[in-house]
């Protein structure tokens, strides 16, 4: 058991922004194949929610993941399209990795297993993260919008 902890801590001190952005590219292609079937893309969003709601803490890194779930949900529904293919694409490859149990570092391994999941998260949302936020002023402000025409009514 000594040593795979070993083992773990130099995986962490290797993995870097720079082998973090490798892996989080190295899923592009999945991602964009994913992207074509809405379905396929459907139950990986549901299969990576229910991930989520397993991780006992899940950190603020992580706590972006249900917004980048919602964006891609948005942008499958044609409900938010004003957001680059490219962003698209580098966040689903991002929760693809989140989702993968067996990554750099195994998420059978109580809390350290989630820490290269956060760091793809990081390197992810370095390359998107204006996006993200547009994203998040829109959805607000569509809630904004629902809450006072619901009153209307």
């Amino acid at each position: 058991m000594n040593d795979n902890l070993e083992e773990e801590r130099k995986i962490l001190e290797e993995l870097d922004d720079k082998k973090a952005l490798q892996e989080l590219e190295k899923g592009y292609p999945k991602a964009e194949k994913l992207l074509e079937d809405k379905e396929k893309a459907e139950e990986f969003l549901q299969r990576l929610e229910m991930k989520l709601k397993k991780i006992p803490k899940v950190g603020e890194t992580l706590a972006i993941v249900p917004i980048m779930i919602s964006l891609v949900r948005s942008y499958l529904n044609k409900e938010y399209t004003k957001i680059p293919l490219g962003t698209i694409i580098a966040i689903t490859s991002a929760l693809a990795y989140v989702l993968t149990p067996v990554d750099l570092i195994t998420d059978a391994i109580p809390i350290i297993g989630y820490i290269d999941d956060a760091l793809i998260i990081e390197a992810c949302l370095k390359l998107v993260k204006s996006d993200v936020d547009e994203y998040q002023e829109w959805r607000e402000n569509k809630n904004k919008v629902k809450t006072i025409d619901e009153t209307k009514k």
